[in-house]
């Protein structure tokens, strides 16, 4: 599956209308984005079940801006609606391939049990 431009007009539909997305915040100046890039499309060949998304930080600065992102690339790991992974710097193809192995397995309503809670807390 080829990768998805995300913009601030459909992140929320992309993000929040499926279950596992991995979104890569880029720039076309950046080397290490560029060098990160054939892994990350690899990775989307082989996960058929996973949205893989990418943010060009130059055209959508207010979708970087909105997630704090400071260095790039950075990739993001949202499954349903929830951040479970956030790290700058690009990954060779066998911690990708960890990082999506662990986003599916998480107990998401687990997760959601924990949020839930500690909105009750605060």
């Amino acid at each position: 599956m080829a990768t998805v431009d995300l913009t601030k007009d459909n992140f929320e539909q992309v993000v929040g209308g499926n279950d596992v997305v991995i979104v890569d915040f880029w720039a076309p100046w950046c080397g290490p984005c560029r060098a990160f890039a054939p892994t990350f499309e690899q990775a989307s060949e082989q996960h058929a079940d996973v949205v893989f998304a990418k943010v060009n930080t130059e055209e959508e600065q207010e979708v970087a801006g909105a997630f704090n992102i400071r260095s790039i690339p950075t990739l993001m790991v949202f499954r349903e609606n929830v951040i479970l992974y956030a790290e700058a710097g690009s990954l060779p193809a066998a911690a990708l391939e960890q990082v999506i192995t662990q986003a599916k397995g998480v107990d998401m309503p687990a997760v959601h049990r924990e949020i839930a809670e500690r909105c009750a807390e605060g």
